[in-house]
């Protein structure tokens, strides 16, 4: 099994209001733009799950396995040239001050794995960086609109 990390990133945002908007995808449709369109097309989200292109690799999406509130959403794929977990971990180190990684488990064969970990690795800080910079004060979850 091989493991990737991104870099730790932070937030000005408590893990709890970080956690209530990207525990349901649908918040995240909202701040699509925000994704590089040369590198991911076609995206689509529900409550659990989302859908992206990746060109040259193709259709992957994703499925939220696991929440435990305010810590980590765990994701498994569900459709990707390799089978994978990937984790986004919450840690508060204040108040409005919430630290942010996004790890990669997967089954990669060295060879392959001395290919993709680079590009990986900086597809992981992406998403690190994405989700700390986020506006959680001008996202508002879906469940708390009425």
């Amino acid at each position: 099994m091989t493991t990737i990390e991104s870099n730790i990133t932070k937030s000005t945002y408590s893990d709890e209001k970080i956690f209530s908007v990207i525990s349901d995808l649908r918040n995240l449709e909202r701040v699509k733009d925000k994704l590089p369109q040369d590198k991911v097309q076609n995206v689509t989200f529900d409550a659990d799950s989302c859908g992206f292109d990746v060109p040259p690799l193709g259709q992957v999406s994703l499925r939220i396995i696991e929440r435990e509130p305010n810590k980590t959403i765990k994701f498994g794929s569900d459709q990707a040239p390799i089978a994978f977990n990937l984790w986004v971990q919450l840690k508060s180190v204040g108040e409005n001050d919430t630290r942010i990684k996004v790890t990669l488990k997967a089954e990669i064969n060295m060879m392959i794995k001395m290919m993709v970990e680079k590009p990986i690795k900086e597809m992981l800080n992406k998403m690190a960086e994405m989700l700390a910079s986020l506006p959680y004060d001008e996202i508002k979850p879906l469940d708390t609109i009425e």
